[in-house]
Protein backbone atom coordinates (compact mmCIF):
# COMPACT_ATOMS: atom_id res chain seq x y z
CA UNK A 1 0.00 0.00 0.00
CA UNK A 2 0.91 3.22 -0.71
CA UNK A 3 0.68 6.00 1.64
CA UNK A 4 1.21 9.50 -0.70
CA UNK A 5 -1.32 10.77 -2.75
CA UNK A 6 -1.36 9.76 -6.50
CA UNK A 7 -1.35 13.27 -7.80
CA UNK A 8 1.96 13.38 -5.58
CA UNK A 9 3.60 10.21 -6.67
CA UNK A 10 3.23 11.27 -10.51
CA UNK A 11 4.58 14.59 -9.45
CA UNK A 12 7.44 13.33 -7.84
CA UNK A 13 8.02 10.65 -11.05
CA UNK A 14 7.50 13.25 -13.77
CA UNK A 15 10.18 15.40 -12.34
CA UNK A 16 12.89 12.68 -12.11
CA UNK A 17 12.06 11.52 -15.56
CA UNK A 18 12.02 15.18 -16.84
CA UNK A 19 15.57 16.55 -15.15
CA UNK A 20 17.10 12.94 -16.08
CA UNK A 21 16.21 14.19 -19.70
CA UNK A 22 17.56 17.17 -19.74
CA UNK A 23 20.66 16.47 -18.01
CA UNK A 24 21.45 13.56 -20.67
CA UNK A 25 20.63 16.53 -23.32
CA UNK A 26 22.53 19.45 -22.15
CA UNK A 27 25.90 16.89 -21.39
CA UNK A 28 25.55 15.53 -24.91
CA UNK A 29 25.53 19.23 -26.00
CA UNK A 30 28.50 19.94 -24.01
CA UNK A 31 30.45 16.85 -24.93
CA UNK A 32 32.53 13.87 -23.77
CA UNK A 33 34.17 16.08 -20.27
CA UNK A 34 30.74 16.69 -19.45
CA UNK A 35 29.21 13.36 -20.10
CA UNK A 36 31.44 11.62 -18.09
CA UNK A 37 31.00 13.95 -15.27
CA UNK A 38 27.47 13.54 -15.32
CA UNK A 39 27.62 9.46 -15.74
CA UNK A 40 29.61 9.97 -12.50
CA UNK A 41 26.99 11.90 -10.83
CA UNK A 42 24.36 9.39 -12.20
CA UNK A 43 25.96 6.58 -10.61
CA UNK A 44 26.89 8.21 -7.59
CA UNK A 45 23.04 9.81 -7.33
CA UNK A 46 22.16 5.71 -7.22
CA UNK A 47 24.58 5.44 -4.32
CA UNK A 48 23.40 8.48 -2.11
CA UNK A 49 19.84 6.85 -2.61
CA UNK A 50 20.75 3.53 -2.06
CA UNK A 51 21.99 4.59 1.52
CA UNK A 52 18.81 7.41 1.73
CA UNK A 53 16.80 4.28 1.78
CA UNK A 54 18.05 2.71 4.78
CA UNK A 55 19.67 5.56 6.90
CA UNK A 56 17.00 8.19 6.21
CA UNK A 57 14.39 6.07 6.86
CA UNK A 58 15.63 4.51 9.89
CA UNK A 59 17.34 6.85 11.11
CA UNK A 60 20.79 4.91 11.28
CA UNK A 61 23.68 6.28 10.04
CA UNK A 62 25.42 3.70 8.05
CA UNK A 63 29.08 3.91 7.41
CA UNK A 64 28.95 0.31 5.58
CA UNK A 65 27.46 0.80 2.52
CA UNK A 66 29.64 1.12 -0.12
CA UNK A 67 30.84 -2.71 1.17
CA UNK A 68 27.54 -3.59 -0.78
CA UNK A 69 28.47 -1.32 -3.84
CA UNK A 70 31.96 -3.19 -3.67
CA UNK A 71 30.44 -6.76 -3.95
CA UNK A 72 28.16 -5.54 -6.76
CA UNK A 73 31.09 -4.45 -8.77
CA UNK A 74 33.33 -7.56 -8.56
CA UNK A 75 30.38 -9.77 -8.30
CA UNK A 76 29.24 -8.43 -11.60
CA UNK A 77 32.60 -7.97 -13.39
CA UNK A 78 32.93 -11.78 -12.34
CA UNK A 79 29.98 -12.48 -15.27
CA UNK A 80 31.01 -10.01 -18.08
CA UNK A 81 34.70 -10.51 -18.41
CA UNK A 82 35.21 -12.49 -21.30
CA UNK A 83 36.09 -16.29 -20.74
CA UNK A 84 39.51 -16.09 -22.00
CA UNK A 85 40.59 -13.33 -19.64
CA UNK A 86 39.72 -14.84 -16.77
CA UNK A 87 41.16 -17.87 -17.12
CA UNK A 88 44.14 -16.44 -18.07
CA UNK A 89 44.54 -13.89 -15.09
CA UNK A 90 42.33 -15.57 -12.90
CA UNK A 91 43.47 -19.42 -13.07
CA UNK A 92 42.22 -20.32 -9.70
CA UNK A 93 38.13 -19.67 -10.54
CA UNK A 94 36.02 -22.26 -10.50
CA UNK A 95 34.91 -23.96 -13.72
CA UNK A 96 31.34 -22.29 -14.02
CA UNK A 97 32.17 -19.06 -12.89
CA UNK A 98 35.16 -18.78 -15.30
CA UNK A 99 32.95 -19.91 -18.45
CA UNK A 100 30.19 -17.63 -17.83
CA UNK A 101 30.32 -14.64 -19.86
CA UNK A 102 26.86 -12.08 -19.71
CA UNK A 103 25.58 -8.74 -20.65
CA UNK A 104 24.98 -5.98 -18.32
CA UNK A 105 21.89 -6.23 -17.87
CA UNK A 106 21.14 -10.07 -16.86
CA UNK A 107 24.76 -9.41 -14.59
CA UNK A 108 24.00 -6.60 -12.84
CA UNK A 109 20.51 -8.33 -12.02
CA UNK A 110 21.94 -11.30 -10.25
CA UNK A 111 25.07 -9.06 -8.56
CA UNK A 112 21.80 -6.85 -6.89
CA UNK A 113 20.06 -10.52 -6.07
CA UNK A 114 23.45 -11.84 -4.75
CA UNK A 115 24.46 -8.63 -2.86
CA UNK A 116 20.61 -8.81 -1.00
CA UNK A 117 21.20 -12.03 -0.25
CA UNK A 118 24.45 -11.13 1.57
CA UNK A 119 23.21 -8.02 3.14
CA UNK A 120 19.73 -10.07 4.43
CA UNK A 121 22.23 -12.15 6.75
CA UNK A 122 24.58 -9.13 7.81
CA UNK A 123 21.46 -6.96 8.38
CA UNK A 124 19.58 -10.16 10.52
CA UNK A 125 22.33 -9.26 12.92
CA UNK A 126 22.53 -5.07 12.62
CA UNK A 127 18.94 -4.55 12.55
CA UNK A 128 18.51 -5.87 16.30
CA UNK A 129 21.33 -2.69 17.20
CA UNK A 130 20.11 0.21 18.23
CA UNK A 131 22.07 3.90 17.03
CA UNK A 132 25.55 4.45 17.71
CA UNK A 133 26.14 0.53 18.24
CA UNK A 134 24.36 -0.39 14.97
CA UNK A 135 26.71 2.63 13.35
CA UNK A 136 29.60 1.31 14.23
CA UNK A 137 28.88 -2.18 13.68
CA UNK A 138 28.04 -0.60 9.97
CA UNK A 139 31.77 0.45 9.95
CA UNK A 140 32.87 -2.58 10.90
CA UNK A 141 31.15 -4.25 7.92
CA UNK A 142 32.57 -2.10 5.38
CA UNK A 143 36.37 -2.76 6.99
CA UNK A 144 35.68 -6.83 7.46
CA UNK A 145 34.40 -6.41 3.15
CA UNK A 146 37.71 -4.62 2.41
CA UNK A 147 39.91 -7.11 3.79
CA UNK A 148 37.80 -10.24 2.17
CA UNK A 149 38.20 -9.01 -1.11
CA UNK A 150 41.85 -8.36 -0.38
CA UNK A 151 42.01 -11.34 0.87
CA UNK A 152 40.42 -13.87 -1.95
CA UNK A 153 42.99 -13.25 -4.92
CA UNK A 154 41.74 -16.13 -6.43
CA UNK A 155 38.23 -14.50 -7.16
CA UNK A 156 39.12 -10.67 -6.38
CA UNK A 157 42.86 -10.59 -7.60
CA UNK A 158 43.46 -9.16 -4.00
CA UNK A 159 44.58 -5.59 -3.87
CA UNK A 160 45.45 -5.60 -7.28
CA UNK A 161 43.15 -3.58 -9.75
CA UNK A 162 40.48 -5.61 -11.04
CA UNK A 163 40.71 -5.16 -15.38
CA UNK A 164 39.27 -6.46 -18.36
CA UNK A 165 35.49 -5.26 -17.14
CA UNK A 166 33.67 -4.28 -20.66
CA UNK A 167 33.25 -0.57 -20.13
CA UNK A 168 29.23 -0.59 -20.97
CA UNK A 169 28.01 2.21 -18.69
CA UNK A 170 27.64 5.37 -20.96
CA UNK A 171 25.71 8.63 -19.84
CA UNK A 172 21.77 7.19 -21.03
CA UNK A 173 22.80 3.23 -19.17
CA UNK A 174 23.97 5.12 -15.99
CA UNK A 175 20.27 8.01 -16.28
CA UNK A 176 18.24 4.71 -16.88
CA UNK A 177 19.30 2.98 -13.92
CA UNK A 178 19.81 6.25 -11.91
CA UNK A 179 15.69 7.28 -12.52
CA UNK A 180 14.90 3.20 -12.15
CA UNK A 181 16.29 3.54 -8.30
CA UNK A 182 15.19 6.76 -7.42
CA UNK A 183 11.55 5.39 -8.27
CA UNK A 184 12.52 2.36 -6.12
CA UNK A 185 13.11 4.90 -3.03
CA UNK A 186 10.60 6.71 -3.32
CA UNK A 187 7.54 4.24 -3.97
CA UNK A 188 9.38 2.63 -0.62
CA UNK A 189 9.43 5.85 1.41
CA UNK A 190 5.55 6.19 0.87
CA UNK A 191 5.35 2.38 1.02
CA UNK A 192 3.29 0.65 4.35
CA UNK A 193 6.87 -0.32 5.10
CA UNK A 194 8.32 2.55 4.67
CA UNK A 195 6.43 5.12 6.62
CA UNK A 196 6.31 2.23 9.70
CA UNK A 197 10.19 2.43 9.83
CA UNK A 198 10.02 6.29 9.41
CA UNK A 199 7.84 6.42 12.57
CA UNK A 200 10.05 3.52 14.33
CA UNK A 201 12.89 6.43 13.46
CA UNK A 202 10.88 9.15 15.09
CA UNK A 203 10.15 7.30 18.17
CA UNK A 204 10.76 3.54 18.70
CA UNK A 205 9.14 2.57 21.81
CA UNK A 206 5.55 4.49 20.76
CA UNK A 207 5.82 2.77 16.93
CA UNK A 208 6.10 -0.79 18.74
CA UNK A 209 3.49 -0.02 21.30
CA UNK A 210 1.35 0.53 17.99
CA UNK A 211 2.65 -2.77 16.51
CA UNK A 212 5.86 -1.84 14.65
CA UNK A 213 7.80 -4.57 14.22
CA UNK A 214 10.53 -2.31 14.06
CA UNK A 215 14.09 -5.20 13.46
CA UNK A 216 11.81 -6.49 10.82
CA UNK A 217 11.32 -3.17 9.19
CA UNK A 218 14.92 -2.41 9.41
CA UNK A 219 15.61 -5.84 7.83
CA UNK A 220 13.73 -5.14 4.66
CA UNK A 221 14.92 -1.48 4.30
CA UNK A 222 18.77 -2.77 4.81
CA UNK A 223 18.33 -5.66 2.12
CA UNK A 224 16.61 -3.27 -0.23
CA UNK A 225 19.25 -0.42 0.08
CA UNK A 226 21.95 -2.99 -0.43
CA UNK A 227 20.20 -4.19 -3.75
CA UNK A 228 20.46 -0.27 -5.15
CA UNK A 229 24.15 -0.46 -3.57
CA UNK A 230 25.41 -3.12 -5.88
CA UNK A 231 23.11 -1.91 -9.14
CA UNK A 232 25.31 1.74 -8.06
CA UNK A 233 28.73 -0.73 -8.17
CA UNK A 234 27.55 -2.91 -11.59
CA UNK A 235 27.50 0.61 -12.88
CA UNK A 236 31.06 1.88 -11.38
CA UNK A 237 32.33 -0.95 -12.35
CA UNK A 238 31.16 -0.95 -16.15
CA UNK A 239 31.89 2.75 -16.48
CA UNK A 240 35.57 2.40 -15.16
CA UNK A 241 36.81 -1.36 -17.02
CA UNK A 242 39.68 -0.96 -14.12
CA UNK A 243 39.16 -0.97 -10.62
CA UNK A 244 40.49 -1.45 -7.05
CA UNK A 245 39.41 -2.20 -3.96
CA UNK A 246 40.25 0.81 -2.51
CA UNK A 247 37.46 2.15 -5.21
CA UNK A 248 35.17 0.84 -2.43
CA UNK A 249 36.61 2.23 1.28
CA UNK A 250 36.53 5.00 3.48
CA UNK A 251 37.19 7.94 0.22
CA UNK A 252 34.04 7.24 -1.27
CA UNK A 253 32.04 6.67 1.81
CA UNK A 254 33.02 9.99 2.84
CA UNK A 255 31.90 11.21 -0.40
CA UNK A 256 28.62 9.56 -0.78
CA UNK A 257 27.70 10.44 3.23
CA UNK A 258 28.71 14.46 2.37
CA UNK A 259 25.73 13.94 -0.02
CA UNK A 260 23.27 12.21 1.79
CA UNK A 261 24.10 15.05 4.74
CA UNK A 262 24.11 17.95 2.97
CA UNK A 263 21.61 17.38 0.85
CA UNK A 264 19.07 15.59 3.62
CA UNK A 265 19.19 11.92 4.60
CA UNK A 266 14.99 11.76 4.70
CA UNK A 267 14.18 12.06 1.14
CA UNK A 268 14.95 11.35 -1.90
CA UNK A 269 14.43 15.21 -2.64
CA UNK A 270 17.42 15.53 -0.13
CA UNK A 271 19.55 12.94 -2.45
CA UNK A 272 19.82 14.54 -5.59
CA UNK A 273 20.05 18.02 -3.70
CA UNK A 274 23.15 16.90 -2.18
CA UNK A 275 24.68 15.06 -4.78
CA UNK A 276 24.50 18.31 -7.43
CA UNK A 277 26.01 20.44 -4.63
CA UNK A 278 28.44 18.28 -3.83
CA UNK A 279 29.32 17.47 -7.46
CA UNK A 280 29.71 20.65 -8.47
CA UNK A 281 31.40 21.95 -5.37
CA UNK A 282 34.02 18.59 -6.05
CA UNK A 283 34.58 19.75 -9.89
CA UNK A 284 35.40 23.73 -9.18
CA UNK A 285 37.75 22.79 -6.02
CA UNK A 286 39.67 19.93 -8.14
CA UNK A 287 40.00 22.31 -10.94
CA UNK A 288 41.59 24.66 -7.98
CA UNK A 289 43.66 22.09 -6.48
CA UNK A 290 47.00 22.24 -8.40
CA UNK A 291 46.58 26.03 -7.94
CA UNK A 292 45.47 29.39 -9.34
CA UNK A 293 46.14 33.15 -9.55
CA UNK A 294 44.27 35.96 -8.13
CA UNK A 295 45.25 38.97 -10.15
CA UNK A 296 49.07 38.96 -9.30
CA UNK A 297 49.01 36.67 -6.23
CA UNK A 298 49.84 32.94 -7.54
CA UNK A 299 48.24 30.08 -4.56
CA UNK A 300 50.11 27.49 -4.67
CA UNK A 301 48.65 23.98 -4.89
CA UNK A 302 46.71 22.57 -1.73
CA UNK A 303 46.65 19.15 -1.63
CA UNK A 304 43.14 17.91 -0.47
CA UNK A 305 41.33 21.06 -1.10
CA UNK A 306 37.91 18.73 -2.22
CA UNK A 307 37.68 17.11 0.82
CA UNK A 308 38.30 20.38 2.65
CA UNK A 309 35.70 22.43 0.66
CA UNK A 310 33.21 18.85 1.64
CA UNK A 311 33.99 18.73 5.03
CA UNK A 312 33.40 22.71 5.28
CA UNK A 313 30.43 22.34 3.99
CA UNK A 314 28.91 19.18 6.29
CA UNK A 315 29.76 21.46 8.76
CA UNK A 316 27.96 24.42 7.61
CA UNK A 317 24.70 22.34 6.87
CA UNK A 318 25.35 20.95 10.37
CA UNK A 319 25.10 24.13 12.14
CA UNK A 320 22.78 26.02 9.30
CA UNK A 321 20.63 23.21 8.20
CA UNK A 322 20.48 20.24 10.68
CA UNK A 323 17.97 18.69 8.30
CA UNK A 324 19.82 19.10 4.83
CA UNK A 325 19.23 21.58 2.56
CA UNK A 326 16.19 19.78 1.43
CA UNK A 327 14.48 19.39 5.01
CA UNK A 328 12.70 16.76 6.48
CA UNK A 329 9.29 16.28 3.88
CA UNK A 330 10.12 15.43 -0.42
CA UNK A 331 9.20 18.82 -3.07
CA UNK A 332 6.17 17.73 -3.80
CA UNK A 333 4.82 17.38 -0.51
CA UNK A 334 5.68 20.84 0.03
CA UNK A 335 3.79 21.79 -3.41
CA UNK A 336 1.13 19.64 -3.65
CA UNK A 337 0.04 18.83 0.47
CA UNK A 338 -2.51 15.99 1.22
CA UNK A 339 -5.34 17.97 1.29
CA UNK A 340 -8.79 15.36 0.77
CA UNK A 341 -9.46 12.76 2.78
CA UNK A 342 -12.58 10.37 2.88
CA UNK A 343 -15.42 10.30 4.91
CA UNK A 344 -14.81 8.60 8.20
CA UNK A 345 -16.92 5.60 8.77
CA UNK A 346 -18.58 4.24 11.72
CA UNK A 347 -16.20 2.42 14.29
CA UNK A 348 -17.07 -1.64 14.59
CA UNK A 349 -18.18 -2.11 18.04
CA UNK A 350 -15.07 -4.23 19.53
CA UNK A 351 -17.23 -6.05 22.14
CA UNK A 352 -14.47 -6.97 24.39
CA UNK A 353 -15.03 -10.37 26.75
CA UNK A 354 -11.96 -10.87 27.27
CA UNK A 355 -10.48 -10.57 30.79
CA UNK A 356 -6.99 -8.69 31.48
CA UNK A 357 -5.53 -9.47 34.40
CA UNK A 358 -2.02 -9.38 36.12
CA UNK A 359 -1.35 -11.27 39.29
CA UNK A 360 1.91 -10.93 41.28
CA UNK A 361 3.71 -8.91 39.21
CA UNK A 362 6.92 -7.17 40.29
CA UNK A 363 9.22 -4.92 38.99
CA UNK A 364 13.14 -4.79 39.90
CA UNK A 365 15.93 -2.06 38.71
CA UNK A 366 18.89 -3.07 40.43
CA UNK A 367 18.15 -3.06 44.08
CA UNK A 368 14.71 -0.90 43.44
CA UNK A 369 11.42 -2.79 43.11
CA UNK A 370 9.08 -0.07 41.66
CA UNK A 371 6.11 -2.26 41.91
CA UNK A 372 5.38 -5.03 44.13
CA UNK A 373 3.49 -8.08 43.72
CA UNK A 374 0.84 -6.08 42.71
CA UNK A 375 -2.30 -7.69 41.08
CA UNK A 376 -4.98 -6.02 38.62
CA UNK A 377 -8.15 -6.96 36.56
CA UNK A 378 -9.82 -4.90 34.05
CA UNK A 379 -13.55 -6.56 33.60
CA UNK A 380 -14.86 -6.14 29.42
CA UNK A 381 -15.82 -2.64 28.43
CA UNK A 382 -15.01 -1.24 32.29
CA UNK A 383 -13.31 1.44 33.14
CA UNK A 384 -10.49 1.84 35.63
CA UNK A 385 -8.55 4.28 37.28
CA UNK A 386 -5.27 4.01 38.11
CA UNK A 387 -4.27 6.73 41.18
CA UNK A 388 -1.21 7.23 43.38
CA UNK A 389 1.57 9.56 44.26
CA UNK A 390 4.32 10.48 41.91
CA UNK A 391 6.94 7.57 41.64
CA UNK A 392 4.00 4.79 42.97
CA UNK A 393 4.94 2.44 40.07
CA UNK A 394 1.83 3.51 37.62
CA UNK A 395 3.57 4.18 34.75
CA UNK A 396 5.91 0.93 35.14
CA UNK A 397 2.95 -1.00 36.25
CA UNK A 398 1.38 -0.18 32.19
CA UNK A 399 4.80 -0.45 30.65
CA UNK A 400 4.88 -3.95 32.04
CA UNK A 401 1.04 -4.79 30.86
CA UNK A 402 2.21 -3.53 27.44
CA UNK A 403 4.83 -5.37 26.94
CA UNK A 404 7.78 -2.40 26.98
CA UNK A 405 8.90 -4.01 30.74
CA UNK A 406 8.89 -7.64 31.03
CA UNK A 407 7.87 -8.03 34.79
CA UNK A 408 10.42 -9.46 37.11
CA UNK A 409 7.78 -11.84 38.43
CA UNK A 410 4.07 -12.76 38.35
CA UNK A 411 1.50 -13.42 34.73
CA UNK A 412 -0.23 -10.98 32.60
CA UNK A 413 -3.13 -12.77 30.98
CA UNK A 414 -5.88 -11.78 28.73
CA UNK A 415 -8.33 -14.15 27.90
CA UNK A 416 -6.63 -17.02 28.93
CA UNK A 417 -3.79 -16.53 27.11
CA UNK A 418 -0.49 -15.89 28.31
CA UNK A 419 0.86 -12.50 27.47
CA UNK A 420 4.14 -12.66 29.65
CA UNK A 421 6.93 -11.36 28.45
CA UNK A 422 6.04 -10.63 24.37
CA UNK A 423 6.92 -7.53 23.22
CA UNK A 424 5.06 -4.10 22.76
CA UNK A 425 4.12 -5.54 19.09
CA UNK A 426 2.77 -8.94 19.90
CA UNK A 427 0.67 -7.08 22.87
CA UNK A 428 -1.03 -4.89 19.95
CA UNK A 429 -2.07 -7.96 18.15
CA UNK A 430 -3.58 -8.86 21.06
CA UNK A 431 -6.08 -5.95 21.23
CA UNK A 432 -3.85 -3.93 23.96
CA UNK A 433 -3.44 -0.22 22.56
CA UNK A 434 -1.98 2.82 24.83
CA UNK A 435 -0.92 6.27 25.54
CA UNK A 436 2.02 7.64 27.03
CA UNK A 437 2.57 9.77 30.20
CA UNK A 438 5.01 12.09 28.38
CA UNK A 439 3.64 12.48 24.63
CA UNK A 440 5.67 10.09 22.40
CA UNK A 441 4.11 11.37 18.64
CA UNK A 442 6.32 11.06 15.55
CA UNK A 443 6.68 14.58 15.49
CA UNK A 444 7.79 14.81 11.92
CA UNK A 445 5.02 12.83 10.06
CA UNK A 446 1.91 14.26 9.80
CA UNK A 447 -1.21 13.49 12.09
CA UNK A 448 -3.08 11.55 9.43
CA UNK A 449 0.73 9.17 9.38
CA UNK A 450 0.94 9.14 12.98
CA UNK A 451 -2.43 7.32 12.61
CA UNK A 452 -2.04 5.48 9.74
CA UNK A 453 1.17 4.06 11.10
CA UNK A 454 -1.30 2.21 13.92
CA UNK A 455 -4.12 1.21 11.81
CA UNK A 456 -1.84 -0.42 9.28
CA UNK A 457 0.38 -2.26 11.71
CA UNK A 458 -2.53 -3.91 13.31
CA UNK A 459 -5.00 -6.30 12.38
CA UNK A 460 -3.00 -7.39 9.04
CA UNK A 461 -3.63 -3.34 8.04
CA UNK A 462 -7.16 -4.57 6.89
CA UNK A 463 -9.82 -1.53 6.51
CA UNK A 464 -6.70 0.79 8.20
CA UNK A 465 -7.35 4.30 5.68
CA UNK A 466 -11.01 3.91 7.23
CA UNK A 467 -9.90 3.24 10.39
CA UNK A 468 -7.26 5.85 10.74
CA UNK A 469 -9.93 8.43 9.60
CA UNK A 470 -12.61 7.47 11.69
CA UNK A 471 -10.45 7.60 14.72
CA UNK A 472 -8.86 11.06 13.84
CA UNK A 473 -13.17 12.38 13.62
CA UNK A 474 -13.57 10.55 17.08
CA UNK A 475 -11.05 12.88 18.82
CA UNK A 476 -12.15 15.82 16.85
CA UNK A 477 -8.44 16.39 15.32
CA UNK A 478 -9.46 15.69 11.50
CA UNK A 479 -8.96 19.33 10.54
CA UNK A 480 -5.18 18.75 11.76
CA UNK A 481 -4.85 15.67 9.26
CA UNK A 482 -2.04 17.51 6.97
CA UNK A 483 -0.10 19.01 9.95
CA UNK A 484 2.99 18.01 11.06
CA UNK A 485 2.09 16.30 14.71
CA UNK A 486 4.65 18.60 16.20
CA UNK A 487 3.36 21.65 15.39
CA UNK A 488 0.03 21.37 17.44
CA UNK A 489 -0.59 22.38 20.58
CA UNK A 490 -0.35 20.27 23.89
CA UNK A 491 -4.12 19.67 23.83
CA UNK A 492 -4.04 18.61 20.45
CA UNK A 493 -1.21 16.42 20.51
CA UNK A 494 -2.84 14.55 23.43
CA UNK A 495 -6.11 14.26 21.38
CA UNK A 496 -3.89 12.91 18.10
CA UNK A 497 -2.20 10.22 20.62
CA UNK A 498 -5.17 9.25 21.87
CA UNK A 499 -6.82 8.88 18.16
CA UNK A 500 -4.00 6.83 17.39
CA UNK A 501 -4.08 4.36 20.19
CA UNK A 502 -7.81 3.73 18.98
CA UNK A 503 -7.05 3.14 15.30
CA UNK A 504 -5.58 -0.24 16.83
CA UNK A 505 -9.34 -1.46 17.27
CA UNK A 506 -8.02 -2.08 20.48
CA UNK A 507 -10.04 -3.90 22.88
CA UNK A 508 -8.38 -2.45 25.75
CA UNK A 509 -7.10 1.15 26.11
CA UNK A 510 -4.39 2.40 28.38
CA UNK A 511 -4.74 5.93 28.71
CA UNK A 512 -1.29 7.47 30.81
CA UNK A 513 -2.48 11.14 32.02
CA UNK A 514 -4.70 12.21 28.63
CA UNK A 515 -5.87 14.94 30.19
CA UNK A 516 -2.74 16.49 31.35
CA UNK A 517 -2.20 19.81 29.67
CA UNK A 518 -5.79 20.42 28.93
CA UNK A 519 -8.16 23.11 30.51
CA UNK A 520 -11.36 22.12 32.26
CA UNK A 521 -13.34 22.31 28.83
CA UNK A 522 -11.12 20.04 27.29
CA UNK A 523 -10.99 17.55 30.22
CA UNK A 524 -14.82 17.47 29.88
CA UNK A 525 -15.03 17.12 26.06
CA UNK A 526 -12.33 14.30 26.49
CA UNK A 527 -14.23 12.32 29.31
CA UNK A 528 -17.35 12.68 27.02
CA UNK A 529 -15.39 10.57 24.19
CA UNK A 530 -14.18 7.73 26.37
CA UNK A 531 -17.43 7.43 27.78
CA UNK A 532 -18.30 6.74 24.17
CA UNK A 533 -15.35 4.60 23.99
CA UNK A 534 -16.23 2.45 26.53
CA UNK A 535 -20.23 2.22 26.18
CA UNK A 536 -20.54 2.45 22.49
CA UNK A 537 -17.48 0.36 21.37
CA UNK A 538 -17.32 -1.91 24.46
CA UNK A 539 -13.38 -0.67 24.53
CA UNK A 540 -12.40 -1.76 28.47
CA UNK A 541 -10.21 1.72 29.43
CA UNK A 542 -7.21 1.78 32.32
CA UNK A 543 -7.16 5.29 32.99
CA UNK A 544 -4.13 6.77 34.77
CA UNK A 545 -4.51 10.28 36.02
CA UNK A 546 -3.76 13.04 38.72
CA UNK A 547 -7.02 14.97 38.10
CA UNK A 548 -9.39 12.82 40.73
CA UNK A 549 -12.18 14.66 39.58
CA UNK A 550 -11.96 13.01 36.00
CA UNK A 551 -10.52 9.65 37.65
CA UNK A 552 -14.20 9.75 39.80
CA UNK A 553 -16.43 10.90 37.21
CA UNK A 554 -15.28 8.27 34.94
CA UNK A 555 -14.35 5.32 36.59
CA UNK A 556 -16.59 2.27 37.35
CA UNK A 557 -13.48 1.24 39.83
CA UNK A 558 -10.29 2.52 41.20
CA UNK A 559 -7.15 1.24 42.13
CA UNK A 560 -4.52 2.78 44.17
CA UNK A 561 -0.58 2.41 44.51
CA UNK A 562 1.77 3.62 47.01
CA UNK A 563 5.50 2.74 46.82
CA UNK A 564 4.81 -0.25 43.97
CA UNK A 565 1.99 -1.52 46.12
CA UNK A 566 -2.22 -1.87 45.53
CA UNK A 567 -2.57 -0.13 49.15
CA UNK A 568 -6.73 -0.08 47.80
CA UNK A 569 -9.02 -0.78 45.15
CA UNK A 570 -12.94 -0.38 44.94
CA UNK A 571 -15.88 2.12 43.36
CA UNK A 572 -14.81 5.80 43.66
CA UNK A 573 -17.19 6.29 46.45
CA UNK A 574 -15.32 3.66 48.29
CA UNK A 575 -11.67 5.07 47.39
CA UNK A 576 -13.02 8.75 48.63
CA UNK A 577 -13.29 6.92 51.95
CA UNK A 578 -10.14 4.64 52.39
CA UNK A 579 -7.91 5.62 55.08
CA UNK A 580 -4.94 4.08 53.52
CA UNK A 581 -5.98 6.32 50.50
CA UNK A 582 -6.21 9.55 52.68
CA UNK A 583 -2.84 8.79 54.08
CA UNK A 584 -0.97 8.33 50.95
CA UNK A 585 -2.20 11.37 49.49
CA UNK A 586 -2.36 13.79 52.59
CA UNK A 587 -0.17 12.53 54.73
CA UNK A 588 -0.53 11.08 58.52
CA UNK A 589 -0.41 14.03 60.55
CA UNK A 590 -3.08 15.67 57.83
CA UNK A 591 -5.45 12.89 58.85
CA UNK A 592 -5.19 13.49 62.50
CA UNK A 593 -6.30 16.76 62.46
CA UNK A 594 -9.35 15.59 60.62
Amino acid sequence: MLTSSRRQLLASGGMIIMLSVIAVFVATWFGPATERMLTVFFISLTAVVGIGVYSGNSGILSFGHVAFMGIGAYASSLLTVPAALKGATLPGLSTWLAAVELTLIPATLIAMVFTAVVALAVGAAISKLEGSAATIATLGLLIIVHGVIIGWRDVTRGAQSFFGVPRVTDLVTAAAFCVVALFLARLYRDSSSGLRLRAGRENAIAAGAVGVRIRWERLISFVLSAAIMALAGAMMAHFLGAFSPKKFYFNDTFLLLAMLIVGGMSTVTGAITGAVVITLVTEVLRRLESGFSIGVFDVPPIFGTAQIGIGLIILLAMFRKVDGLAGLKEWEERVLPRTTLLAPAALPPVGARDVLSGKGLTRQFGGLTAVDDVSIQILPGQIVGLIGPNGSGKTTLLNMLSGILTPTEGQILHGGRDLTGLSSPDIADQGIARTFQNIRLFANLTVYQNVLVAALSTHRGKDAVARAQTALDWLDVMKHAAADAGTLSYGDQRRVEIARALACQPQVLFLDEPAAGMNREETDALMEILRRLSADLGISVLLVDHDLELINQLSDRIMVLNEGRMIAQGSPKEIRRNKAVIEAYLGTGRENEN
